[in-house]
């Protein structure tokens, strides 16, 4: 027996093994044979029971339940796992058959009926619940089981009372500003009533909404209650740079109201300069500038008699500062839920009362400033081309003499107020841990909303009730699809954006796409703005649907479309899956043309009347956006390897970079045109393109490294989709089931870790690791401090203008440290956090 003096280690000495058969290597091979088999036999037992074990873990979703709704069913253990079309003899709807039903299914008169239903009343965010109840019962008519309505409860405003008048007063200048609980609608000094502005939009017969006496009043959203009288200014667009020419030219600003042109950029940021600048309100009109052709100046009727703008429509809209931050103000960063700390809302929303009205009521005002400061013809090209020249106005700048000021009244009610979105789910079989989302808003500014956002709404109705007829043929999706009906857009983005707040680890781990359809059709212009990964799925849906306006026989949407793919921005809500989040977005619709009748945006007049007469008579753009949205949604939930393009991303990224280095070029060139002596010119270009070149050029290998590892990748996928994925004709279906359990993931969540950062499986089968790779590679993108000033927007690529708003930016950190004059740290610090960016995404697709 061993002891405290024995030791650790000892030599034991042992005989060769004796052999105890003669055929000891044959029947050990038998063995292993058999064994083998019976392993090959067990698994094809299982494998049609085999279901993801998430642990209460919903579809890779953080566990615990959403919120007054149980957690969605996992798939039904009744169902096979999904296979490929293309593999021989399935049981399933092939997807020649899936495509054949979505182009089928949707109907105009459907549509119709849809757009009808949503546009028959008032649904401002927080005030459409029975439009909530009403679209999760249709969703479940069409078969979508799991539909479930999803609250949130957020900051808002709803209007109580407005006046806008012109006075004329002998006492001089004077501003009187109360504070929210004492403004008084209608308290004024006793002075004389030039013009009291309308505030309202004229009813028409034609037109029954228009008449509705539950419509909507003339307001903005998130404005601040407020009375102020003052002299004003015309400001043009109210652009930041029109603002800087007013500046330039010694235009009194500080103290004056506003007034100003919508268009060009979001209206929030017009407030919010003003406001910078010291003034005290704005007043926002939309002029027939923004029409083109289609004006009454150029013989059109008006509506609802012909195609041009009726002169007492009136734009509402949201005024929080969109570039800065979307959803609830008082949450940045975290979902708006009963009890959660609230911040104080200003950094976002405006502090001066602002107001919107039609060209009718702005007339008066425009004409009272005739001889007042300079004309806008003395200004550059920007300030031409006002629409109102023929109404006899001279768009002199201002400011209104003292005699001529404006009273503004403004009396919001601000509000924690519940908002629902609408969500369904369809449980993906084989792939359910990869996720596409399709969503569409429901809310607007008035009682039509027949374009913004109802077309949409119909065109969602139509894909769901595709996909419900799928369902019963047979049909199951390779990867789990939810269909989002959000509340609250108009106000800024805020059931997307808390929805994606609340659920981005589950969104960051799963979610292959988002598809976002906001204003489906108001023309005949097929338009789409798209991360470039998703650049091949918009051509390939395009291309299967026919165009309403063929002007050859069997042309598609995709034949008349010129192919333009906008960047992204914000404006919808696409922005916190894209912007936030890291998700490939895109936004999709039919736009107007240069002779189409114009679109009253956020007015009475965006009803169903205009939509059957003006925008889409017979409602066939509906459909044909119905057919791209759900087509595409096929495609990127059927296809076996995500169908995405990293060179695609690749090839963007680069000419990005080309196009911000063009940018920094031109500023410097402008900082050195004052140079007297060519030689010195010749010199400083010299050095300017060296600066340039050496600022830019480690961005630059980086990108051509990105582009080097997408290739490699792209054409793994292809080859994988090609050689990988189906077996041998003929093959019985034993041998589809074992391939489909080797080549299949059998615990979605295996992949990741439990919360937030993706994990990769150190032994992911080739089509999860190439899934992975696409699946993950625009969250690389993403910095997790944000960009400089507004931390709430994380993407590098895509951003909102800060001082735009809806339009795009691309590299946002490294033009906004370009624009800040003399900020070459800037300007090299993002850099250096773009090139890590995309180190890190060449690290994914080499990894």
């Amino acid at each position: 027996m061993p002891d405290e003096q024995t030791p650790l280690i000892q030599t034991i000495r042992i005989a060769p093994v004796r052999q105890r058969y003669t055929h000891s290597t044959f029947r050990r091979f038998c063995t292993i044979s058999l064994a083998s088999i019976l392993i090959i036999v067990v698994i094809l037992f299982l494998s049609p029971l085999r279901l993801p074990q998430h642990g209460g873990h919903q579809h890779g979703r953080p566990a615990g339940p959403w919120p007054d709704r149980p957690d969605p069913p996992e798939p039904d253990s009744s169902q096979k796992p999904s296979q490929p079309e293309t593999w021989p003899q399935s049981d399933r709807l092939s997807y020649e058959k899936l495509q054949e039903v979505l182009i089928s299914t949707p109907k105009e008169e459907k549509a119709r009926e849809w757009s009808q239903y949503y546009t028959a009343g008032p649904h401002l965010a927080g005030k459409n619940s029975s439009q909530a109840k009403w679209t999760k019962e249709r969703w479940q008519e069409f078969g979508i089981q799991d539909v479930n309505i999803v609250p949130y409860h957020v900051y808002i405003n709803y209007p109580l009372g407005h006046r806008l008048a012109l006075l004329d007063t002998t006492a001089g200048v004077h501003e009187r500003r109360l504070e929210d609980d004492d403004a008084e609608v209608g308290e004024i000094a006793q002075d004389t009533v030039k013009y009291e502005c309308i505030l309202e939009e004229e009813v028409l017969e034609q037109d029954s909404t228009s008449g509705l006496p539950d419509r909507v009043p003339t307001f903005h959203g998130y404005s601040a209650s407020g009375n102020v009288t003052a002299q004003y200014v015309y400001v043009n667009f109210g652009t930041y740079q029109d603002f800087d020419d007013l500046i330039k030219a010694n235009i009194p600003l500080s103290g004056k109201i506003a007034l100003v042109k919508y268009g060009r950029i979001f209206r929030g940021l017009k407030v919010k300069r003003a406001q910078e600048l010291g003034m005290v309100g704005v007043v926002m009109y939309t002029d027939p500038q923004e029409d083109g052709e289609i004006t009454e100046e150029n013989g059109y009727e008006t509506y609802p008699h012909g195609p041009a703008r009726n002169p007492s429509s009136v734009q509402r809209g949201s005024t929080q500062f969109l570039s800065i931050a979307p959803g609830d103000p008082t949450t940045p960063g975290y979902p708006s839920k009963p009890g959660v700390p609230r911040q104080d809302p200003h950094h976002a929303i405006p502090s001066i009362p602002s107001l919107p009205i039609s060209y009718v009521d702005a007339l008066p005002l425009l004409h009272a400033l005739t001889g007042h400061g300079p004309n806008a013809s003395s200004f550059n090209k920007y300030w031409q081309g006002g629409g109102l020249a023929y109404k006899n106005v001279t768009y002199n700048i201002g400011p209104s003499p003292p005699s001529n000021v404006l009273n503004l009244v403004n009396k919001q009610e601000y509000v924690t107020n519940p908002l629902w979105n609408v969500i369904g789910i369809i449980n993906g079989t084989t792939n359910p841990e990869e996720v596409l989302i399709l969503g569409n808003h429901r809310d607007a500014w008035i009682a039509g909303g027949a374009g913004d956002p109802n077309s949409g709404s119909a065109a969602m109705n139509e894909v769901v009730r595709s996909f419900g007829i799928a369902l019963s043929s047979g049909w199951k999706p390779l990867r789990t699809i939810v269909f989002a009906s959000w509340d609250g857009e108009e106000y800024g983005l805020i059931g997307s954006t808390e929805w994606v707040e609340e659920y981005l680890p589950w969104l960051s781990v799963t979610t292959i796409a988002y598809l976002n359809v906001d204003v489906g059709t108001r023309g005949p212009n097929f338009q789409t703005a798209a991360s470039p990964l998703l650049n091949k799925a918009i051509f390939e849906a395009t291309g299967l649907v026919p165009s309403p306006n063929q002007t050859l026989k069997g042309q598609t949407v995709r034949d008349l479309w010129n192919g333009h793919i906008s960047t992204m921005g914000s404006g919808s809500d696409f922005t916190a899956f894209q912007d936030y989040a890291g998700i490939p977005s895109v936004d999709l619709g039919f736009g107007g043309d240069a002779k189409s009748a114009v679109y009253h945006y956020h007015s009475n007049y965006d009803s169903f009347a205009w939509m059957e007469r003006f925008g889409d008579v017979g409602w066939e753009y509906h459909i044909a956006i119905t057919k791209v949205w759900a087509l595409m949604a096929a495609y990127l939930s059927e296809s076996p390897v995500i169908p995405f393009s990293a060179t695609d991303y690749a090839d963007a990224l680069a000419g990005y970079l080309k196009g911000v280095e063009d940018k920094a070029r031109k500023q410097k060139a402008v900082a050195t045109t004052n140079q007297d002596m060519e030689a010195e010119r010749e010199e400083e270009d010299g050095a300017r393109e060296s600066t340039t070149h050496t600022v830019f050029e480690p961005l630059a290998q980086s990108i051509a490294k990105l582009k080097d590892a997408a290739k490699t990748v792209d054409n793994h996928a292809t080859s994988l989709l090609k050689s990988h994925l189906a077996p041998p004709s003929s093959v019985p279906s034993w041998w589809k089931s074992l391939f489909s359990t080797l080549f299949s993931n059998p615990n979605p969540n295996s992949n990741f870790d439990s919360d937030t950062n993706p994990n990769p499986n150190p032994n992911p089968t080739p089509l999860a690791a190439i899934n992975n790779k696409y699946k993950l590679l625009e969250r690389q993108f993403l910095h997790p401090k944000g960009l400089d000033g507004r931390p709430w927007f994380k993407h590098v690529v895509f951003a909102p203008g800060v001082w735009t708003g809806y339009s795009g930016a691309v590299f946002p950190g490294i033009v906004e440290a370009l624009e800040r004059e003399g900020d070459e740290e800037g300007v090299r610090r993002w850099v250096g956090i773009v090139k890590g960016c995309v180190d890190s995404a060449v690290g994914l697709l080499e990894g």
